[in-house]
């Protein structure tokens, strides 16, 4: 008891100490713990950070930073979207929930620039907080399991809840694992977290993250780790057999298997979805792109969703004036599902949606579809600056973060869903400013 009390008094102490370093810290590390949990909570800590930012803002602390501009100005072209918007419902209610995009870089306007190593504390408290989250969704599946004996608890979204999405957390929990892969003196406690995010990651089975994972701890091991030279050839071999050994991974393996059978055949019979004699046919990638019209029981696995959905965006260039405007911030809606019906597609019933209810699956296209070429550019320019910014640093957590979001953006719409802004715009805020007598341009 008198050991729990003394950790609980400590702890308190070196909150308190940091409150008194640097008061935004703690609710900028709340912001970002509170991302896989409910909206309100979301809404809540970004509210006390700005209130906290307001109550504690100096002048002397306010200072121009470049990277910051640029989310704002996004910001402001959703905003100004609305006098276009073909959709202003969907406008206004958009524009409330990509607030984060706006305020998050505001705070870090106004309140003094993380150092080094306050910038290393805010990583080292969400990568614990994911640690956390991820012994919690376990240990629910284990149960769910133990009641149902059904193992698909244990993935995708069945692991975390659709709503919080399977893919959105497998992002936080790899960006986790970077944090603890570069440590250079790894603790037990840090092997145990390694080893659970690693779990974590494959049982999301999100298809892109585990590839571009993969890759980035291949990276890692060939050109950044202290053994990278002497160990080359052997961490070469390990990293193929790693990779190769994906699509043989249980539901890992299903999901590469239907994506395989998309780019190979064309028409595959679902066996999955099927149910005795009313099958369902595996879009390929070539019929989505070329076909005229497709069935109700004609099945998109995710590649032949995006290529489908990045056939209409042009065909949107080429009937539509979206160049320089687009559509307006989420108004693409009426027009995707324009095209569901023009298609044929399956347009849902009692139990599932249709897919012309869903947006585009990729960052680029729907920034493009809704923004125009400017917002698109804006896009381009922030990626570009936090991936230059890493390199320029060799901060490899940093670059895992950049590359994981480059690719994220081909496949997910991550800056249009909340939990998405957030975590983007506080992890773009806290790796690309610095204190202004900082040398290094990130840590």
């Amino acid at each position: 008891m008198e050991n729990i009390f003394n950790f609980s008094k400590n702890v308190f102490q070196n909150l308190k100490q940091e409150y008194n370093n640097h008061p935004s810290l703690l609710f900028v590390l709340l912001a970002l713990l509170c991302i896989p949990l409910g909206y309100a909570f979301n809404s809540v800590s970004l509210g006390l950070l700005i209130i906290i930012t307001l109550i504690n803002y100096k002048k002397e602390n306010v200072s121009f930073n470049k990277y910051l501009i640029f989310p704002i100005a996004l910001y402001l072209l959703m905003l100004l979207s609305f006098t276009w918007s073909i959709d202003k419902e969907r406008t206004i209610a958009a524009i409330s929930k990509e607030l984060p995009l706006l305020l998050f870089p505001i705070c870090f306007l106004l309140f003094r620039s993380f150092s080094e190593p306050e910038k290393h504390k805010t990583i080292k408290g969400f990568s614990y907080g994911m640690v956390a989250f991820s012994l919690f969704y376990l240990i629910k599946a284990a149960i769910r399991f133990f009641i149902s004996q059904d193992t698909s608890v244990f993935f995708y979204h069945e692991l975390v809840t659709k709503d919080v999405n399977a893919i959105h957390v497998s992002v936080y929990m790899a960006v986790s694992f970077f944090y603890f892969l570069v440590k250079p003196i790894k603790t037990n406690f840090d092997k145990l977290a390694l080893a659970l995010l690693f779990l974590m990651v494959f049982l999301l089975s999100s298809k892109n993250i585990v590839v571009v994972f993969i890759g980035l701890l291949g990276f890692y091991y060939l050109f950044f780790s202290k053994t990278a030279k002497k160990l080359r050839l052997r961490n070469l071999i390990l990293i193929l057999v790693i990779l190769f050994s994906l699509p043989f991974i249980g539901k890992v393996k299903e999901r590469f298997k239907q994506e395989y059978e998309t780019i190979m055949t064309d028409s595959s019979v679902n066996d999955v979805i099927s149910k005795g004699a009313e099958k369902v046919y595996n879009v390929s990638i070539k019929q989505a792109w070329t076909n005229e019209t497709f069935k109700p029981n004609d099945f998109f696995p995710g590649t032949a969703f995006r290529v489908y959905q990045f056939r209409i965006f042009i065909e949107f260039l080429q009937e539509e004036t979206i160049f320089w405007k687009g559509f307006g911030l989420d108004a693409s809606y009426a027009k995707i599902e324009e095209k569901g019906v023009q298609y044929h597609l399956f347009l849902g019933d009692e139990n599932q949606e249709g897919y012309q209810k869903m947006n585009f699956h990729n960052q680029y296209i729907q920034v493009f579809a809704e923004l125009g070429v400017f917002g698109f550019l804006i896009v381009l320019v922030m990626l570009t600056l936090t991936i230059r910014n890493a390199i320029a640093s060799k901060n490899y957590f940093h670059i895992a973060f950049s590359v994981l979001m480059i690719s994220l953006f081909f496949t997910e719409s991550f800056l249009w869903r909340q939990r998405g802004i957030t975590f983007f715009i506080v992890m773009y805020c806290i790796l690309n400013t610095k204190l202004k007598t900082e040398k290094t341009i990130v840590s």
